[in-house]
């Protein structure tokens, strides 16, 4: 009788430590399910570092030959134009010029006083964004050679880029991942709460767009950081 009761005791001892294990698991697993979400926010304005700027002009005759001589007069003069300026021959390019046929068009059964409509595209491609953006400026020189550059072709837009993004990155998402924990600690405050440790977060896409319409050469840069916070009591 007297092992019976030891036995007992020694059993009785052990449902008791494993039930405390069990309460202090269930409050835990409770405590882990108390998370608050919250996005962090980072923005920053920067220059482009890289402009695309297409010169393109037109040319129009009955005379293939002659359109063509035209064209590479007027493909000269524009390379000249641009190199006086400053502009490196590494940075000019000249596409094969676009020859339409007015007459064998499939709606071209009208009368076309000219058979041949040709477009000519220059592009210049430069990481001096200033220097370029001062020579858009003075392009009306070419017309007194009698070139024309024209716009309006939304393929040949004038486009501005940011190619530095891996440099600014890692501030960035340090800047977020701050915002988003500064939110986390006003809502762990508001609920009587502690901010516990981060359970997981994810970065968003950068995203890169123009700051306004008037200004495609100011960049502006956002991301969203989301992360997930314990909360303590």
């Amino acid at each position: 009788m007297k092992s019976l009761k030891w036995e007992a005791i020694i059993i009785a001892i052990g449902l008791l430590l494993l039930g405390n294990q069990v309460r202090n698991g269930i409050s835990e697993f409770i405590a882990k399910d108390r998370i608050v979400t919250v996005k962090g926010l980072a923005e920053m304005e920067v220059p482009a570092d890289k402009v695309v700027w297409p010169l393109m002009f037109k040319d129009i005759g009955n005379d293939p030959a002659l359109i063509y001589a035209n064209i590479n007069k007027k493909n000269q003069a524009i390379v000249a134009f641009l190199k006086s300026r400053g502009i490196q021959e590494e940075e000019i390019s000249i596409a094969a010029p676009e020859i339409i046929d007015m007459e064998a068009e499939r709606y071209g059964a009208q009368q076309v006083n000219y058979r041949y409509n040709a477009t000519s595209v220059i592009t210049v491609t430069s990481g001096r964004v200033e220097a370029v953006r001062q020579l858009m400026s003075e392009q009306a020189e070419l017309l007194k050679q009698g070139i024309a550059i024209t716009g309006g072709d939304y393929r040949y837009n004038v486009t501005y880029s940011f190619t530095k993004l891996n440099d600014i990155k890692p501030r960035m998402i340090e800047e977020a991942t701050r915002n988003a924990r500064a939110a986390a600690e006003k809502f762990a405050k508001d609920s009587d709460s502690r901010l516990g440790k981060i359970r997981n977060a994810s970065q968003g896409q950068f995203v890169i767009e123009d700051r306004d319409s008037n200004t495609p050469y100011v960049k502006s840069i956002r991301v969203v950081t989301t992360v997930n916070y314990y909360l303590k009591n």
